[in-house]
């Protein structure tokens, strides 16, 4: 009787621990989840953004049209690349769209009219307070996705992992050109 007691109580807190890893892993989970939809609403909105500042930059005829197909084509890839999920795919893309902007931003030092223009510094502001907010979402979003990947790795937490397929999820990493310093000098030759 003792014995069948003692096993039915080991075999309680075995399921009640078991509920609480699996639980654990869910709400791992849904961080990442939640830390990729701050990404995307972020992403959304410069998005949104971008056009207003290409169009007003194609006001000033003489403008560099290359600096300008550039951001359209990286904002493109961002975009599909957001769409789609594709987190390698978004950080190389994010990579070209960010030294894009760059070029933009150096390029319109050369534009006294440009830089002078209320909706230009507007739209610039907006632009560079949401990279901001990008760079602070992917930090989180990271940070949710090595807590998540080390969750699952962890025993005992891996074998609940495995009989429900979690997967590890990859982290938002960025192209070398995006970790590089940026020369001053040849963004203004």
């Amino acid at each position: 009787m003792t014995s069948t007691l003692l096993l039915l109580g080991v075999s309680l807190v075995a399921l009640i621990y078991g509920i609480s890893l699996y639980n654990h892993l869910v709400s791992l989970k849904h961080a990442v989840g939640k830390a990729w939809a701050n990404i995307d609403v972020a992403l959304k909105q410069r998005h949104d953004e971008l056009p207003k500042l290409v169009e007003v930059c194609k006001q000033y005829k003489q403008f560099e049209q290359t600096t300008l197909q550039r951001v359209i084509e990286a904002r493109s890839m961002v975009q599909s690349a957001r769409e789609g999920q594709d987190i390698a795919a978004l950080g190389k893309a994010e990579g070209m769209l960010r030294m894009g902007l760059g070029n933009i931003f150096a390029v319109a030092e050369a534009y006294p009219e440009l830089k002078s223009n209320e909706h230009f510094m507007q739209l610039q502001t907006r632009i560079s307070g949401l990279e901001n907010t990008i760079a602070d979402r992917r930090e989180l979003y990271n940070e949710s996705v090595n807590i998540y990947n080390v969750g699952i790795e962890q025993f005992p937490a891996v074998l609940i992992a495995n009989m429900f397929a979690y997967q590890s999820k990859p982290l938002l990493e960025f192209a070398a050109a995006e970790k590089a310093d940026v020369d001053i000098k040849k963004l203004f030759d």
